[in-house]
């Protein structure tokens, strides 16, 4: 009876800390993970900027004669997209609790079931800030400037952090339906195609024939002209607002399919 009592009571506890408390807990034991094995953030910061150096280092010279344009400034979005994308997410943490019996442990808590996804999610983005400040200042010491000064870099920043926590979902999605790492390792496989067949190389009027035209229907394609004009243009309000709206909308898509998948890994306990 004792016993009993005291899990009431503890039930009752846990339940009043509330939602956010709840977010908390599960995104700091995130973060103390990142911390533990720092390794597994590592291709966040060196993807970028390997594919910073060599666009530039391959095609600078060669735009810049043709289109009059900063090509570092017009290659940095690229470099933030690649940071925010895929390799910082926690799904792979995800499927190591499932596969170990601590998600299922988690189940038996008064822990509210979205602060499972919601805290990884809320560690992903501090990465996604941490990753997205070296990127920033590798490209401030390589001559970028922003037109839009200050303001601007940390809108530029929250934009990429939206569509990082935005893609996220894919992931997350797959992990909670299979629970297998090698399946959420290959989830970054659906964002290479959306990220190449963009103005990746060359602005979008540059670009002819089929490549353009789906191109034009690329979410990742607003998302960079909104990126670039940050930092080349100024405050272009209807470009930036495309920006956000391309990737507030694969963040809805992505997102239902993880509650889903988080629903339906719940009820099969």
């Amino acid at each position: 009876m004792a016993v009993t009592a005291v899990a009431g009571l503890a039930q009752v506890e846990g339940r009043s800390r509330g939602f956010v408390s709840d977010v908390s807990a599960v995104s700091h034991r995130a973060l103390r993970s990142v911390l533990r094995d720092p390794e597994t953030v590592l291709p966040g910061f060196i993807i970028p900027l390997f594919f910073f150096a060599v666009n530039t280092g391959a095609l600078q010279d060669f735009v810049e004669a043709g289109g009059g344009i900063d090509y570092r400034a017009f290659q940095l979005p690229v470099a933030i997209v690649f940071a925010v994308t895929g390799p910082l997410s926690r799904a792979v943490t995800l499927v190591e609790d499932i596969q170990s019996g601590y998600f299922d442990r988690l189940m038996m808590t008064p822990v509210r079931r979205p602060a499972l996804l919601t805290g990884l999610m809320a560690a992903d983005i501090v990465l996604v800030i941490a990753l997205s400040i070296p990127v920033l200042i590798g490209g401030h010491l390589v001559g970028v400037r922003f037109e839009t000064g200050l303001p601007g870099a940390v809108v530029f920043v929250a934009l990429a952090a939206l569509w990082g926590l935005g893609y996220a979902g894919f992931p997350y999605a797959i992990a909670l339906k299979t629970g297998n790492a090698a399946a959420v390792n290959t989830s970054f496989m659906i964002f290479l195609p959306l990220m190449f067949i963009t103005p990746m190389f060359i602005p979008l009027e540059a670009m002819t024939g089929w490549m353009a035209t789906v191109a034009s229907y690329n979410p990742v394609t607003y998302l960079l002209a909104s990126l670039r004009s940050i930092i080349s243009e100024g405050w272009s309000i209807d470009v930036i607002l495309k920006g956000l709206l391309s990737a507030a909308a694969v963040a809805s898509v992505s997102m239902t399919l993880a509650l889903l998948a988080l629903k339906g890994r719940v009820s099969r306990r």
